[in-house]
């Protein structure tokens, strides 16, 4: 059976989302099951107000996440970020890539610091919406920072992302 290619991604994209992050989640369990690292806890975020998606817990080590997502292929080279992330102990923000014909994901990039330590500082530039009003004007979102891909680490595997998120003892 031949895949076809996602018509748009951008017109089901909640969709896509919620499929990312289930995948993305299902995997690193998946991992860490394998590595004997069975206690973990996933709290999902019921409003997306306080800069993260998920609260994951794993050998006493408490991570917020939040998720982004690009396609491969996709020419999108920065994201933004809500402050309220760098308020939290051990924030971190997981952008994860997958194939759009096949949703394989990785690989993934990472901007964090090890456990226990904040965000890296977040810099000044501050978002923009995405849609213009009706003359085209972008209003300013004072609460979220624009962060380059180039501030992300590259993460090849699960195991790296296990590793960032909760030391070496879960890789």
């Amino acid at each position: 059976m031949e895949l076809a290619p996602l018509n748009s991604h951008s017109a089901d994209s909640g969709r896509r989302e919620m499929l990312l992050e289930h995948l993305f989640i299902g995997d690193l369990l998946r991992h860490l099951w394998r590595t004997r690292n069975c206690n973990v806890e996933v709290l999902r975020s019921q409003v997306d107000n306080a800069g993260y998606d998920v609260v994951l817990e794993c050998g006493g080590i408490i991570r917020h996440v939040q998720f982004k997502s690009s396609h491969r292929e996709a020419k999108t080279r920065e994201v933004g970020i809500n402050i309220a992330l760098a308020a939290k102990p051990s924030g971190c923000v997981i952008w994860i890539m997958f194939d759009q014909m096949t949703v394989e994901l990785g690989p993934y990039l990472w901007f964090g610091c090890e456990p226990g330590k904040p965000l890296p500082p977040l810099g000044d530039r501050i978002g923009k919406h995405s849609k213009g009003n009706s003359e085209g004007y972008k209003a300013e979102r004072p609460n979220m920072r624009q962060i380059r891909w180039s501030q992300f680490e590259v993460l090849q595997t699960m195991e790296d992302v296990a590793g960032a998120l909760f030391g070496k003892q879960t890789a």
